[in-house]
């Protein structure tokens, strides 16, 4: 039997990327997946009908996750169609491109910019309290977010995505001692320059090849290694493990 059968799995921002990844990942073994999305209804739809032509059960619906209300409609139709959701993977990213040449710097960066980043952890807030009451009395639930390893190795200093993440470490950790007592883990992988995504194509070739450079397997990450390492935090493997972040970087930040 796969590890996730009789799951049900919400992945936010999951039409493309790192998200369609994760998506595939967790259908892949066995769970039910609510493909969520905000503005590429053709990709999302593409990521869900992939799914049940495997075999799987999946959705896409449109939700944005700053919107409470529009995430408790999502949530309730999960429930509706495939049961209550016990897993829930924040990875939703308010627009954002990782340019290292036409970055903001520290005297142009504004607050606005901060604000727009923090929506990542409005997104996670309102997910969260939509599926914990049906984690809680379902058993147990697990939660993940995807982070960064800029929080740790800012080798580019993107001041308010990095600060958004690091919030959004902060706001798990928190969550974890909370929800402990109820079986509900609350863990986090961040990721390193993943190639490609449509975040990280801005990135020019001379900081992808200094990453890979100086990371221990020489390589970029890829949007699947990624989607593997939220396996292991969504599948009974960890289930006494929370609180923690796995850095899936291929060794570069060793913290």
């Amino acid at each position: 039997m796969s590890v996730l059968e009789g799951r049900v799995a919400l992945v936010t921002g999951a039409s493309r990327g790192v998200g369609a990844a994760i998506a595939n990942v967790l259908a892949d073994e066995g769970a039910a997946v609510v493909v969520n999305y905000l503005k590429s209804e053709g990709l999302a739809e593409r990521v869900a009908a992939g799914i049940r032509e495997r075999g799987g059960r999946a959705v896409a619906h449109r939700a944005d996750v700053t919107d409470e209300e529009a995430v408790k409609e999502m949530v309730e139709r999960a429930a509706g169609e495939f049961g209550p959701v016990d897993v829930l993977v924040n990875n939703a990213l308010p627009d954002y491109r990782f340019d290292p040449v036409g970055r903001k710097d520290f005297g142009s960066v504004g607050w606005e910019d901060y604000l727009q980043q923090l929506g990542g952890l409005r997104g996670a807030l309102h997910c969260s309290q939509a599926v914990v009451p049906g984690m809680v009395e379902g058993g147990g639930g697990r939660i993940i977010s995807i982070l960064s390893n800029l929080i740790n190795n800012p080798v580019v200093a993107y001041h308010d995505y990095t600060t958004a993440k690091s919030a959004l470490l902060g706001f798990s950790r928190n969550l974890a001692a909370e929800l402990g007592p109820h079986n509900i883990t609350v863990n986090m992988v961040a990721g390193g320059l993943v190639n490609e995504t449509d975040a990280s194509a801005p990135t020019t070739e001379e900081v992808r090849q200094l990453v890979a450079g100086s990371t221990p397997l020489r390589r970029l990450g890829t949007p699947e290694d990624l989607a593997r390492a939220v396996l292991m935090f969504a599948s009974p493997w960890s289930g006494f493990v929370t609180g923690q972040y796995i850095t899936c970087d291929g060794g570069l930040v060793m913290a």
